[in-house]
């Protein structure tokens, strides 16, 4: 029993010690882009990086939330509007975070925002339904990757894209679970491709946590919208007892 014990400790010693190995040091001047910084998770990383040293660019959707978070870090931090559907909103940001960097190279990508809605019935959906949540949670994050992948091999940075894990099940129409598989294949793939430059790409995965925006409320508008909207054969199809259930 005491040998049990004892080779226990010894090999929490060892782990701590090759965890620490790869503990991040001299963080003072590494850069730090982060996207979907105006509430939530993305918010609260800027500012868990920005106390830690680094230097922080926040990507926010609106100019509201990169004031207030502005308001609440060092001066370090800057922010930068950023809408991932746009692609001169993806090039004007793509060279502040140049400017910010100055020849140094990106330390990190962080990769978080997400659109959610609308989520329905397949046959519910348009086409432009599909696009405007695959637009931002997927092709708009492969368009900024590769626009920064310059900046992060100079760095030998990484790639962390966030990912809720509830995307990964399948269990309703739209183009949330699409975008999220998506991600995962195209981060395994850059993965491997970034291993010769020294880039290293992860994927975390989040589970339920409450956020500061109710998506059920959200979620709830667009499925009275697409109700509404449907033609006459589909709803009787379906019939009011399955909507309000």
């Amino acid at each position: 029993l005491h040998i049990a014990i004892l080779a226990s400790i010894f090999s929490l010693i060892i782990y701590w010690l090759i965890r620490d190995r790869y503990r991040v040091r001299n963080l003072s001047g590494k850069h730090v882009f982060i996207t979907g910084c105006d509430t939530g998770l993305g918010n609260s990383l800027a500012k868990w990086f920005d106390r830690r040293g680094f230097c922080v660019i926040a990507a926010c959707a609106t100019e509201k939330g990169g004031q207030e978070l502005q308001s609440c870090s060092s001066p370090s931090l800057k922010t930068v509007n950023l809408n991932l559907a746009d692609s001169n909103s993806i090039a004007r940001a793509v060279g502040f975070v140049t400017e910010e960097t100055a020849g140094k190279g990106l330390f990190g990508l962080v990769c978080n925002a997400e659109g959610t809605a609308p989520v329905a019935p397949t046959d519910w959906l348009r086409i432009e339904d599909f696009h405007s949540v695959l637009d931002v949670n997927l092709l708009g994050l492969i368009e900024i990757t590769l626009k920064l992948l310059p900046l992060l091999k100079k760095a030998e940075g990484r790639v962390v894209n966030v990912i809720n894990a509830k995307g990964l099940m399948a269990f309703v129409g739209g183009g949330y679970s699409l975008s999220k598989w998506g991600m995962e294949a195209f981060s395994d793939t850059l993965r491997i491709e970034m291993q010769h430059f020294g880039v290293k790409v992860s994927i975390l995965e989040h589970g339920f946590f409450k956020a500061g925006v109710v998506n059920s409320d959200i979620i709830e508008k667009y499925l009275f919208r697409l109700w509404n909207g449907l033609t006459p054969e589909i709803r009787d199809s379906y019939g009011e007892k399955y909507f309000v259930e």
